[in-house]
C-alpha cells in the first residue's frame, strides 16, 4: 500500500488510515422505519462521511443501510455502523457490503482504495 505523505504539523500522534476519497453525492440513510435523505462527503475504502441530516438522533455503534447514488448508473446499497457523530457529520464504518457492489465499490475508489494517509484524531 502506498502512503501519502502531506502531513499535518500539531501536537497529536498520527496514525494511519485508509485515504478519502472527496465526493458529494446524495446518500439515503434508513434504519427500522426512519430514513433521512443527506449528502456525502468523502468515502474510503472502510468507511463513509456523511453530512449529518437535521433531527438526526442516532448514536456510536447503530447499524444503518446507506444507498449512495453517483451519477446515472452506479448506486451503491450496504450497511455500515456508526463510528463517530460530531455536529456537523456522521462517520461511518462499513459492516457489510453486499457482493454484487464490492467492485463497483473498489472502481469507484480508483487508487483510493491502496493509499494509507495520515490523520491526527482530535
Amino acid at each position: 500500500m502506498a502512503i501519502d505523505k502531506n502531513v499535518q504539523g500539531g501536537g497529536e500522534p498520527e496514525q494511519l488510515r485508509p485515504a478519502r476519497m472527496q465526493i458529494e453525492t446524495t446518500v439515503l440513510m434508513s434504519r427500522h422505519g426512519e430514513s433521512h435523505p443527506t449528502e456525502l462527503v468523502d468515502i474510503s475504502a472502510t468507511g463513509a462521511l456523511l453530512r449529518r441530516p437535521l433531527g438526526w438522533a442516532g448514536e456510536t455503534g447503530q447499524s444503518w443501510v446507506l444507498d449512495m447514488i453517483f451519477g446515472h448508473n452506479l448506486h451503491i446499497h450496504l450497511e455500515a455502523v456508526v463510528a463517530r457523530i460530531s455536529d456537523h457529520h456522521i462517520g461511518f464504518s462499513y459492516s457489510r457490503i453486499p457482493e454484487d457492489k464490492q467492485v463497483p465499490l473498489w472502481n469507484l475508489l480508483g487508487g483510493y482504495a491502496d493509499i494509507l494517509e495520515y490523520w491526527k484524531d482530535g
